[in-house]
């Protein structure tokens, strides 16, 4: 999951402040005083909310804020890849699985939320069956169906030519999903047949091969149920029916959406959501010093949950008082620079080694704000992920990178020079930092990389994610942050490595890699019943693509997020690479 981006999946957050003099400090968890609104606060301390809930209040009332720097790509709930907008959607879409609201590692539990129950699991683990609870509404008091939900898979995964954004698991392992056209174009009344809904509270995947995490997959906002009446395409975005506690009063694309209680949500079918503040705000297109500011004043919230920029980090750091008001944690990402397997001369693997040992990663890992944000990387799987193991094949002194090996490859390559490009999103600072940071290592060993801004809300439709863009611009180099779709070494890296996650738009495989032995051992890995043995096989595929060269890590990333002190209910999950948990946020202001 591309996280500012994140499946998944993928941008270490919060521990709030207490309101008032009645505020509780015990075991790193504070309370807020539902009767105080004032701004007389005391910190629950560094990294609180990595531990426990912080500033936990049941009031209700008030508005809660998000701010983000560009666009997302989507509020659509099927039309979606960012880890912020997955954790967003849950408000006003519920998957049939989801995250535990915790703290930490206990955040990446799941739990059933449209449905009853897990998924039930036969035939070796090619079927799961799922039933919803009773009494589901939507916004508008009509029933919703497991019609609904199989429909919501349907327009999701198999209407690419519509919806892009989201991953493709469902196309690629429901039977017969290869030649499914998708609800658009599938004008019966049957749709795709390996998603039975026998009756309206049941609905049974078929799948053409063992998924033994397929949990997790239901737990994407892909089967937050559509009522396929309402659907109108690219276009369901402006008017979202919602199945949770909030609903869209208005959306403005590109500048603000604004959610209100929904009034049909019933609290007795969802054990999960509150239903705290009285409205919620997000507004696009601010300015990330602004959103830095705001988020220090109380006012707002950072959506995107990267975290604060350079100058405001530096401000951090050097004050006790302020550093008490963030938590840094690792979010489940790597910070990395894909290279592009399909763009000359990189098509070659020792051009693309020659690239591996050029690169000076301390001052990446400076130019990204220094080891608060992040430990200088050397594998595909982060440190927290389910398979790592610690390597380092092309390892250079110091990690300041080699000249000397970088022009023997070089050479190897059957070059002495190199001319591409390097692309990064014109509204992340450090991203362009970082980039200009690896221009000048690759300048050094006659790799001439010049950079391409493009932004972040359509980075992956119209320009880095789309395969005849990066071949005709000559973006041999792309910059790129990544975070598991689902906390396991499949969640992470299928969507980055395997050859059939290769879309024409909406791409996340950005090296275009497509190697038969890692796209094999991948499809052995999900069909192993044994979770020892499945890391194991995440471990060996993690080896093979460092062999390979396809992309260059730079960073396991860590994220320092200032909490705004006028909010409750903060807790940090790493379901969610380290944001807040934006299910059940309330505020002290009226």
């Amino acid at each position: 999951m591309e996280g500012n981006p994140t499946i998944m999946r993928r941008s270490a957050l919060a521990a709030v402040a207490a309101i008032g003099s009645a505020s509780l400090l015990v075991a790193g968890c504070s309370k807020a005083d539902d009767n105080k609104d004032d701004n007389n606060t005391k910190s629950a301390g560094a990294n609180a909310a990595t531990k426990d809930v912080v500033n936990v209040s049941t009031k209700k009332g008030g508005t809660v804020t998000y701010e983000y720097s560009d666009v997302p790509d989507s509020f659509d709930p099927g039309n979606t890849y960012y880890a912020y907008m997955y954790n967003l959607s849950r408000l006003y879409a519920r998957p049939l699985m989801t995250f535990k609201p915790a703290a930490g590692d206990k955040g990446n539990e799941l739990v059933p939320d449209l449905a009853a129950s897990a998924g039930v699991p036969s035939d070796g683990g090619k079927t799961w069956t799922y039933k919803l609870r009773s009494g589901l509404k939507y916004q508008d008091g009509t029933t919703i169906t497991s019609k609904d939900v199989k429909y919501a898979v349907e327009r999701s995964n198999f209407a690419r030519d519509v919806l892009s954004l989201g991953p493709n698991y469902f196309q690629q392992f429901l039977a017969g999903g290869d030649k499914y056209k998708g609800p658009y174009k599938d004008k019966s009344a049957k749709g795709l047949k390996s998603i039975e809904t026998p009756d309206d509270t049941t609905v049974v995947f078929k799948l053409n091969r063992a998924f033994q995490e397929f949990d997790y997959l239901v737990a994407t906002p892909q089967t937050a149920p559509v009522p396929q009446s309402k659907d109108k395409g690219i276009d369901y975005v402006k008017n979202i029916v919602s199945s949770g506690s909030y609903k869209f009063q208005s959306y403005d694309d590109g500048k603000q959406a604004v959610l209100v209680r929904n009034e049909n949500w019933d609290a007795k079918t969802d054990p999960l959501r509150k239903q705290y503040p009285d409205k919620i705000v997000v507004n696009l297109k601010v300015n990330a010093e602004t959103i830095d500011k705001d988020v220090q004043a109380g006012n707002a919230i950072d959506l995107g949950g990267t975290g604060v920029q350079a100058a405001t980090q530096a401000q951090i750091v050097t004050s006790a008082e302020k550093k008490a008001n963030t938590d840094n944690t690792y979010g489940g990402r790597l910070v990395y620079m894909a290279i592009n397997t399909k763009v000359k001369p990189f098509d070659k693997v020792e051009c693309r080694k020659a690239v591996q040992y050029a690169i000076d990663k301390v001052s990446v890992q400076t130019a990204e704000g220094g080891p608060i944000r992040g430990d200088i990387a050397s594998t595909v799987l982060p440190p927290d992920i389910p398979g790592y193991e610690k390597s380092d094949v092309y390892a250079t002194s110091g990690n300041k990178g080699d000249a000397a090996k970088a022009k023997e490859q070089l050479k190897a390559c059957g070059k002495t020079a190199i001319k591409t490009n390097i692309s990064a999103r014109s509204d992340r600072p450090q991203e362009i930092d970082a980039a200009t940071a690896i221009i000048n290592s690759l300048k050094k060993v006659g790799i001439d990389a010049s950079l391409k801004q493009y932004p972040s809300g359509k980075y992956f439709t119209d320009y880095a994610g789309v395969p005849k863009f990066t071949k005709k611009q000559n973006l041999g180099l792309i910059m790129m942050q990544w975070g598991a779709d689902w906390p396991s070494g499949y969640g992470f890296l299928q969507q980055i490595l395997n050859g059939s996650a290769i879309g024409s738009s909406g791409n996340t495989n950005l090296s275009q890699f497509d190697n038969k032995d890692v796209n094999s051992l991948l499809g052995k890995a999900i069909g192993t019943e044994d979770k020892t043995a499945r890391d194991a096989l995440y471990t060996e595929i993690d080896k093979k693509t460092m062999d390979e060269a396809v992309l260059v890590p730079l960073t396991y990333f860590k994220v320092l997020l200032y909490r705004p002190t006028t909010y409750t209910n903060l807790v940090s999950t790493a379901a969610f690479s380290g944001q807040y948990d934006y299910l059940n946020i309330g505020s002290t202001k009226k």
